[in-house]
């Protein structure tokens, strides 16, 4: 994608066909994006890479327990999702409603050092959610509003690797942290709520307030061959301001018409039933090092593996989804989660399992979380487009705050060998009729 300003001499440095430097094709507000999100990661993974250990082996929590406080750290942001977006389309301001949820998030990481008992820590870590829920849609929708629609898995492939960058930094962090500070788990939290911080104040200076799609240069575009974006200087915000004193604002009964859409019913159904069968990410870890007999001391490390495979791939198959079809992506992505199952069920002991089940849930990852908000840029107008991503991302993560609590009354009753086995059946039978469904209807990718 070409990036052009009319502030410059007509046909002044560019070549047709060729990029100046070492631009990345996406648009500037996805690169900040990507940055805040990184830094923002870092923060959050610190926690995430120790909470499951420092709670099930520190605290003493069970498995029902630690799947409860799980399923709320990803129910109520799923809930919140609506509002968030919902509200960034009522105000037209995406970025005043990321920013409110960036700082809620980073507000609950100190809370961290003083609460201990199941209550405390559900709170906590639901108001932490809550922030995620209402920054999850206003940020994807700035990114979807500022990319063309055939360039949009390229897009989100690039703020998702720079997120993941993030995140395999952040248990990296955590790491180094619990071996060098005596109080370990206080030094994490503590060093994770400064991090946090800085993501929000990078957010408030450098992404712009509001934003809509940038007009397309029509003639360059035929003279190149591919989508070329138009920036004029501080005119596109005031193009903005005008149309938005015109239009009433997006009623709740409009959002949720969108679901009279037959595509988005598709996407927001699958999402939601896959959802269903998607263990979390916390237990995986769990999983793989109580059944792979990792020590707990390489613990905080494992995100690491599967951050890395993310961030090789995220781009490439967000391209290949572009091109290919992002629904085949998307149901490959749960394909290579269902290989990773198995491979725990039935090869525990396999030296290389670790590595393996890694790399496959870095692939599903890859292949389904860019992939899926790329997928409704067709679907849903740009005025309403943060309500329609929160519909979905709100659908599958429901769902998968209960497969949280699901997965942690099974584990607690039957063990861990037959809770991933229900799950492994569930994800197979799940992707099987996601397929017949997607399929007919995403006529156009």
């Amino acid at each position: 994608m070409y990036l052009t300003d009319r502030s410059a001499p007509a046909g002044a440095g560019t070549v047709p066909g060729r990029r100046r430097g070492l631009r990345p094709g996406v648009a500037p507000v996805v690169l900040v994006l990507g940055t805040v999100s990184l830094i923002t990661d870092i923060s959050s993974e610190m926690v995430t890479a120790v909470l499951p250990l420092y709670l099930v082996t520190t605290l003493g929590f069970s498995p029902l327990a630690f799947g409860t406080l799980d399923g709320v750290y990803n129910g109520v942001g799923a809930l919140v999702q609506l509002t968030g977006g919902h509200l960034a389309d009522r105000i037209r301001n995406h970025k005043l409603l990321a920013g409110l949820g960036y700082g809620l998030s980073a507000l609950c990481k100190p809370l961290l050092l003083l609460v201990s008992s199941i209550g405390a820590l559900g709170t906590v870590l639901a108001l932490d959610r809550t922030g995620k829920g209402l920054r999850t849609a206003p940020r994807d929708a700035m990114i979807s509003l500022s990319t063309p629609s055939g360039k949009q898995g390229r897009a989100f492939g690039v703020h998702r690797a720079m997120d993941t960058t993030g995140a395999m930094l952040g248990p990296l962090a955590a790491f180094l942290i619990l071996s060098a500070a005596a109080d370990g788990y206080d030094a994490v939290f503590g060093v994770s709520a400064c991090v946090a911080v800085l993501g929000v104040v990078v957010l408030v200076l450098f992404v712009p307030g509001k934003l809509r799609g940038a007009p397309v240069d029509r003639a360059r575009e035929a003279e190149v061959g591919q989508p070329v974006l138009v920036q004029e200087a501080g005119a596109a915000d005031n193009r903005e301001a005008g149309a938005a004193e015109g239009r009433p604002p997006v009623r709740v009964r409009e959002a949720f018409a969108l679901l009279r859409l037959p595509r988005l019913r598709a996407l927001a159904g699958c999402a939601a039933l896959l959802g269903l069968t998607t263990v979390s990410d916390a237990f995986v870890y769990l999983l793989l090092q109580r059944r792979a007999g990792i020590g707990e001391q390489w613990f905080t490390l494992l995100p690491l593996g599967t951050a890395l495979v993310f961030l090789l791939l995220a781009v490439p198959l967000g391209a290949l989804a572009d091109r290919v079809g992002r629904h085949t992506v998307f149901l490959s992505g749960h394909g290579a989660l269902l290989i990773g199952y198995a491979l725990l069920l039935w090869a525990p002991a396999t030296p290389a399992i670790p590595f393996l089940v890694l790399a496959l849930h870095g692939v599903f990852y890859a292949a389904t979380d860019g992939v899926l908000p790329a997928a409704l840029a067709d679907i849903v107008p740009e005025e309403l487009r943060a309500s329609g991503l929160a519909i979905v991302g709100t659908s599958q993560a429901l769902a998968r705050f209960c497969c949280s609590l699901a997965f942690g009354a099974a584990w607690t009753v039957w063990g861990d060998g037959p809770a991933l086995a229900a799950s492994a059946v569930g994800l197979l039978c799940c992707a099987a009729i996601a397929g017949r469904v997607l399929r007919p209807t995403d006529g156009n990718r």
